[in-house]
């Protein structure tokens, strides 16, 4: 198949997960054509298969904000008509759904029927489409979706719930790629952070209020009290200067690094010992799958689709929202004892085999098949 991705081009989850599938679409013998404004954060290889098409925006002076959605319309009826594409798969509804129904319509005109796949990562459901001034063009692009994914049952029902979808709307978690991440040999870099064999404590995200990064410090805290450990905060955002003054507040500073955006986040997550998740709000847990696949136990909220992914008492716990006791208490229960944070450990690895992308990819691959017929059949009816 000759298949278009669309997806911002972020080190976020959605961009994530739409990059890596394009890889393994192309390892897979499919042409695979990103369409976006910079070349994706982890597109970061050569292969025969993949080709990148960057949207250039005008700069017109008229302009007080940038026609994005224009822009990339014009360039998907433009990648389309030239590359034959066969099916569009656009991650995350805004502006991507709507921009891609604009492209189909124009496709139409030329005698081209594309069909086009939506799959909803979150935050397009459940923070930037309830929004009164996007509810309408989101409802109406999930409805002129020729297939529509979603990345968590929960996801599934939220989007039922807050939208008049007439849709039907297929769950396909996300996945991982377990020859990336899996448990690395890093005992040098283990041995730095904690000369002493503290337990180390892992937080990865891109520090926005939903992801409470606060509460992961408050966590940490806790912990420190009971069980000499070190804490390691993966990624940048607004939330950074507000944990870095909470951690001098609380007298944890010189325990807490603050490493930044790191490619190689899997050799990190090969030294940790438990991963902090305390989201408000969570549509699968990507980076909580990324730690379990590196056999990392998590510590995370019930919140949205986490309880799908970590299962309670086994590959971790599952805490309400802002309880930072709770979720200190079971952090502490997992690392006092050895025995048992190897069983865990074990357990988050066997967890993480599930959504392996070796399972996943077929069902991705199957479902454009499926949807490339039915509108085959639609289109000549």
């Amino acid at each position: 198949m000759k298949i278009g991705i669309v997806c911002y081009p972020t080190f976020g989850g959605s961009g994530v997960v739409a990059t890596e599938l394009g890889k393994a679409l192309a390892d897979n013998g499919h042409q695979v054509h990103f369409v976006t404004y910079n070349q994706p954060a982890r597109l970061d290889f050569f292969s025969e298969n993949l080709f990148y098409h960057e949207v250039s925006v005008s700069k017109y002076p008229l302009f007080d904000y940038p026609p994005y959605e224009l822009a990339l319309a014009s360039r998907l009826v433009d990648v389309v008509r030239f590359e034959k594409l066969d099916i569009l798969h656009v991650h995350y509804a805004i502006p991507h759904a709507s921009a891609a129904f604009m492209a189909k319509q124009i496709l139409l005109t030329y005698g081209i029927y594309i069909p086009v796949v939506t799959t909803l990562h979150g935050t397009d459901i459940t923070l930037v489409g309830r929004d009164r001034t996007y509810k309408p063009v989101v409802t109406f692009s999930i409805n002129k979706s020729d297939g529509v994914t979603a990345v968590s049952e929960h996801l599934r029902k939220d989007t039922f719930e807050f939208f008049e979808i007439e849709n039907e709307i297929r769950v396909i978690p996300n996945f991982i790629d377990l020859t990336r991440f899996s448990l690395k040999a890093k005992d040098h870099f283990k041995k730095a952070i904690a000369p002493s064999g503290e337990k180390i404590l892992i937080h990865t995200s891109n520090f926005r209020k939903v992801k409470r990064t606060q509460d992961v410090i408050r966590i940490f805290a806790k912990v420190f009290k009971k069980i000499p450990s070190k804490l390691l905060m993966v990624g940048d955002g607004e939330e950074r200067s507000e944990c870095e003054q909470l951690c001098r507040d609380l007298g944890v500073g010189d325990n807490v690094r603050f490493l930044g955006k790191q490619d190689a986040i899997e050799e990190i997550l090969s030294v940790s010992d438990l991963f902090l998740m305390p989201s408000q709000s969570e549509s699968f847990g990507l980076a909580a799958l990324e730690a379990m696949a590196c056999k990392v136990p998590v510590i995370s909220t019930n919140a949205g689709g986490l309880p799908e992914l970590n299962i309670e008492g086994v590959t971790g716990f599952l805490k309400d929202i802002g309880d930072v006791d709770g979720m200190a208490e079971k952090a502490i229960y997992i690392l006092e004892n050895e025995t048992r944070l190897k069983t865990f450990k074990e357990n988050a690895l066997a967890r993480a085999k599930e959504f392996d992308l070796s399972i996943i990819l077929p069902m991705y691959e199957n479902y454009y098949i499926e949807v490339i017929e039915k509108s085959k059949a639609s289109f000549l009816a």
